[in-house]
């Protein structure tokens, strides 16, 4: 069934999600409605500089309404970005807080969110140490506008911020940390370069996969995931290779999917990703593209009827793990995307350090079946 994708829906899931080309010009309107004249927008260095972020701001500011931008962020987030930013915050005497681009500058909007009225220090609310208990306060009113089709933090209630000095990374966690609303625009995706819509989309395949995967029984989680798994399998190489605003806009579907889904967990595959982009500042979605592959093979035994799952959403002939891995590795050939580490600056002498921060990674005790550091470790030379 064709989708006119220039009809502006409404989801709520709870998140008040609305959704289709042109959704971000009720930005402005809403904030009238919601008596907001004082907004922070964050957002990253490179799309404060794109027309179409500059225009959202000029039609914010027609209404009469002050904006603050703060792009001071690093792409792979980190702690001293959020304290700047909730600074801005404070001094510019903002009344709510705009998320805007991919997903380094969400987690800052929203861990910005959190610092307005929290101000223990910020990695006392770690939900890794039970630090969500402290999340006791209410949060400035929250809006988000994706630009990319990947983590779907824009339907997420955590932000993953990194220490400055060890570059450890961080759960910010709390329900009361989802935006209010969501204008998810897939035109805003359109100029997206291609390694951009490559890397970002095969992010948003790895929380799709890895959630369905992911222990324990969370079948709800598990329904979307599959969906998820289907729409980005048939929607990813036209969305990089020849884009329209349909592969365009069912990545952004497959992408707020994947973040629903992976409340139910992830696994080996992030583990393998998160230090890369700790040690060497590797982009996190393609970090888990080139790892992808292999974490799904090291998971097939004992999991055999999932990935046969796996497969016929996936719409192969052949229903089976090696099925699932064989197309991975397809898919980011397809896609112009690196089949290994050493093409995107991964050496040799890194591997014992990553091991090293693989088994510390949060994401693995969620993986179907348990990983050692040993298991880290041959997982990255095979794909070095």
């Amino acid at each position: 069934m064709n989708t006119d994708f220039n009809v502006i829906r409404q989801y709520n899931f709870p998140t008040t999600i609305r959704f289709g080309a042109g959704a971000v010009a009720e930005l402005a309107p809403h904030l009238v409605s919601k008596n907001l004249s004082q907004p922070l927008i964050v957002t990253d260095p490179n799309v404060e500089e794109l027309d179409f972020f500059k225009n959202i701001v000029k039609d914010i500011r027609s209404k009469n309404i002050s904006v603050e931008v703060f792009s001071d962020i690093h792409k792979n987030p980190v702690k001293s970005d959020v304290l700047r930013g909730g600074n801005m915050y404070s001094a510019s005497d903002r009344d709510s807080i705009i998320g805007i681009g991919g997903g380094a500058a969400m987690d800052v909007a929203r861990a910005i969110a959190l610092r307005v009225n929290h101000h223990r220090d910020l990695f006392d609310y770690d939900d890794l140490i039970g630090g969500d208990v402290y999340v006791t306060e209410e949060v400035p009113y929250f809006i988000t506008v994706p630009t990319t089709s990947g983590t779907g933090s824009e339907v997420g209630r955590s932000a993953i911020i990194s220490e400055d000095e060890t570059h450890r990374k961080r759960i910010l966690f709390s329900p009361k940390l989802l935006a209010k609303i969501v204008f998810a625009d897939p035109s805003l995706t359109m100029n997206l370069p291609p390694f951009i819509t490559a890397a970002t989309g095969m992010d948003a395949f790895t929380h799709n996969l890895e959630a369905y995967l992911a222990k324990d029984f969370h079948p709800l989680c598990e329904g979307i995931a599959l969906q998820g798994i289907a729409l980005i399998n048939s929607s990813i190489e036209d969305a990089v290779n020849k884009p329209n605003l349909e592969s365009r806009a069912r990545m952004m579907i497959g992408s707020l999917m994947g973040a629903v889904a992976f409340q139910k967990g992830l696994g080996v595959v992030h583990s393998l990703a998160h230090p890369l982009s700790s040690l060497i500042d590797m982009h996190h979605g393609l970090a888990n593209a080139i790892n992808l592959p292999y974490g799904m093979r090291f998971n097939i035994k004992g999991n055999e009827n999932k990935f046969e799952t796996i497969a016929a959403m996936m719409d192969l002939k052949k229903k089976s793990g090696k099925a699932v891995v064989k197309r991975l590795f397809e898919l980011n050939k397809k896609i112009g995307l690196p089949r290994k580490l050493h093409k995107a600056g991964v050496k040799e002498e890194h591997l014992q350090e990553l091991a090293d921060l693989a088994i510390a990674d949060f994401a693995h005790p969620n993986n179907p079946k348990p990983v050692t550091r040993k298991d880290f470790l041959e997982l990255y030379n095979e794909a070095l």
